[in-house]
């Protein structure tokens, strides 16, 4: 399988050196418009578009820029592109980033409190399950943290 790449959505939710991004795409961006005028945009700390041969087959995000040494990380792969490793590829590219960053950061993130692909995503790129947190937008959800000994 081709390498996910990531391409940043800039803060007026533009895009760079990407042609055609599709409807899903251009949703993605304006949501991610709305996160950045509430949690401020701040690089590496966005939003991406993961591109694969030339088609955009999903978004991931960081959730916010860091606050108390912390990051929460989000992806989200298109329907007609699941179950070919996008979401995985794009959660290792966003720990990666942030280990480049600051290798003492706390990465999180959340699934539905359930066995299913998002949660085998975190494990496979060495997240561990915490357990189950209430969450003040999703309700309780299950809370991950990424085991620096993984990588």
């Amino acid at each position: 399988m081709s390498q996910v790449e990531l391409v940043r959505i800039q803060e007026d939710g533009s895009v760079e050196s990407a042609d055609e991004i599709g409807e899903h795409a251009e949703e993605a961006c304006e949501a991610m418009v709305e996160l950045y005028k509430s949690k401020g945009y701040e690089e590496p700390w966005t939003g991406y578009l993961a591109m694969l041969d030339g088609s955009c087959v999903g978004t991931c995000a960081f959730k916010s820029p860091p606050e108390h040494g912390r990051i929460e990380i989000a992806y989200n792969t298109f329907p007609e592109f699941e179950g070919r490793g996008v979401a995985t590829q794009m959660a290792q590219a966003l720990v990666e980033m942030a280990m480049k960053e600051d290798r003492s950061m706390v990465i999180a993130a959340h699934t539905l409190p359930e066995v299913g692909p998002s949660s085998r995503v975190l494990e496979k790129n060495g997240f561990a399950l915490l357990g189950l947190v209430g969450h003040q937008e999703d309700g309780d959800v299950w809370e991950w943290v990424f085991q620096r000994s993984y990588h």
